[in-house]
């Protein structure tokens, strides 16, 4: 039940060819040719024009994310403080009452 079932490799049907025989090829030098002019890529999508509005959404958004961001990061703050203050105060509580049991012994 728990045991994987691995799946047997299937044989090849049909005919295979065998592998082409490769042989090494020599290598000749050619003349020198020209170096190639490089040339300047023509832009495949045009340019991202920034309108005023377009310009305005963009920075509303990125204030959005900043506020949004900032209010969660403070709203983890306050619940790290909150817990390591209960936690302060059960250690208290918690001294007290051994202090108060050791006395009465």
């Amino acid at each position: 039940m728990f045991r994987p079932k691995i799946p047997t490799m299937p044989m090849p049907t049909g005919l295979s060819t065998p592998s082409a025989v490769v042989e090494p090829t020599t290598v000749t030098r050619n003349a020198e040719t020209p170096p190639a002019v490089p040339t300047t890529p023509t832009p495949s999508r045009p340019t991202v024009q920034l309108t005023p509005g377009t310009a305005l959404a963009l920075v509303g958004g990125g204030t959005a994310v900043v506020l949004v961001l900032g209010a969660v990061l403070v709203s983890l703050l306050l619940a790290v403080a909150i817990t390591g203050a209960s936690v302060a105060v059960c250690a208290v509580v918690l001294r007290s009452l051994l202090a108060s049991d050791a006395k009465r012994r």
